[in-house]
């Protein structure tokens, strides 16, 4: 008799722990993304959304990270920082998020690090491009899966001074803020050092979201400047450019646009051939090295079919970070043994992590910063695109154009020398 009820006991503890058994996997892995959902930057941050529940859906498909599905929240960037940083406090604070992308801006990016190491949570910074976050600060819970300015502001001046070595006069035309003063001085310092002779003859900062670019085309036109360079991007930059083209400074001046890529197809035939042309890292439609990958292709495919548009630089970055996250949990389930890996055991994982989204291969380092490839192109008209693509492309290996881990990008900048033109890259002809 007693047997029977121990027996009983014993099958009734079993019983009862199952569910907390059961309960080791989350229902879900919640992930909040940052973007701008609003205002002129949305024609940069909607394709980011919906790269975000495309790739979300694959991978609930497939049976979600480790077994378990994610779950989106998105926050508009479009709203500002204070709502921003509101909306992020809530959403880790509460409980609702357990990982964020996030963000964008340069700005936010800024002010999101230290708030994310502060709460604790694991942030992949799956866009933004300012330097400055890793070589100012060191952070447990702060990653970006994407490059940042400084290769890809030299890749641009590498491209630009080895195609066209003749250039004597250069002016900047940068939104007024963290990214566009940023880039701006990696890209000028960097130039005195390797061609100290071409003299810059304008710095014009109009500010973020301007409507309006007549002041500072009608400058550009009376200087007649042999480089237009600008980092401006989303609406602002198709602003730009059209408002240039109408008055016929895309004739007389040579643009260089490193984040141009995301413009191709929005400005269509209001793009000039000519154009140098940057993806933020090497993350193209019609990528020289993957486009006829299956994978690559049914990506491409699908992201076109959902959006009604060929996918651009922010979607891939977002590819990034995704095969980033699921790249982590895979490394932090294997080092506990299979099972599904706690929080900290994640943010672990993410130091020195390897993954490959929709483009080359990724590595993190120390510091948290991604090293990712850079293309430079020049646009072209082709048979069957309605708007000018990237022809004569460079991909740039990023490792060689940015300074180790420790190290800031102006110290770098500083030991340069014209050997820097000298970076070897493997070069691509567009093909049908």
């Amino acid at each position: 008799m007693i047997g029977k009820v121990l027996a009983r006991a014993a099958l009734l503890s079993f019983l009862a722990a199952a569910p907390v058994m059961a309960q080791d996997k989350p229902a879900a892995i919640r992930i909040g993304v940052t973007t701008f959902l609003s205002g002129p930057a949305s024609v940069f941050g909607e394709p980011g959304k919906k790269a975000a529940e495309l790739l979300a859906e694959d991978i609930n498909k497939r049976g979600g990270i480790q077994g378990v599905p994610v779950q989106l929240t998105f926050v508009d960037e479009g709203a500002g920082a204070e709502q921003l940083v509101t909306e992020y406090n809530r959403l880790a604070q509460g409980g609702g998020v357990d990982v964020f992308l996030a963000a964008i801006s340069s700005g936010n990016c800024n002010k999101i690090a230290p708030l994310a190491e502060d709460l604790k949570i694991l942030n992949i910074m799956w866009d933004c491009g300012t330097q400055k976050i890793f070589e100012t600060a060191k952070y447990r819970y702060v990653y970006r899966t994407a490059s940042n300015a400084t290769p890809e502001m030299i890749a641009a001046l590498v491209y630009l001074l080895k195609t066209r070595p003749d250039i004597k006069t250069l002016a900047v035309v940068n939104q007024d803020y963290a990214w566009g003063r940023d880039s701006w001085a990696i890209f000028s310092a960097t130039l005195k050092q390797v061609r100290p002779d071409i003299q810059i003859v304008a710095e014009l900062f109009p500010k973020f979201g301007a409507p309006d670019y007549s002041t500072e085309v009608s400058r550009l036109l009376a200087l007649k400047p042999d480089v237009v360079f600008s980092t401006s991007w989303g609406g602002d930059l198709d602003t730009f450019m059209r408002q240039a083209g109408q008055r016929g400074l895309t004739k007389s001046s040579l643009f260089v646009l490193p984040v141009g890529e995301s413009s191709l197809e929005r400005l269509g035939k209001d793009m000039p051939e000519g154009v140098i042309i940057g993806a933020r890292g090497d993350g193209y439609f019609l990528h020289p090295e993957l486009r006829d990958e299956p994978k690559f292709k049914a990506f491409v495919e699908a992201y076109r079919a959902r959006a009604g548009a060929w996918p651009i630089y922010p979607v891939f970055h977002m590819s990034q970070a995704f095969a980033a996250l699921e790249a982590a949990y895979a490394k932090a389930a294997a080092a506990n043994g299979g099972k599904f890996p706690g929080k900290e055991q994640v943010v672990d994982a993410m130091k020195g992590l390897e993954f490959q989204g929709h483009s080359h291969k990724i590595a993190l380092r120390e510091d948290g910063q991604g090293i990712a490839d850079q293309i430079v192109g020049v646009t072209r008209k082709i048979d069957g695109f309605a708007f000018p693509v990237l022809d004569d492309m460079t991909i740039f290996p990023a490792a060689k154009l940015m300074p180790p881990s420790g190290t800031t990008s102006e110290a770098w900048i500083a030991t340069l020398n014209a050997d820097l033109l000298k970076v070897e890259a493997p070069s691509f002809k567009h093909k049908p």
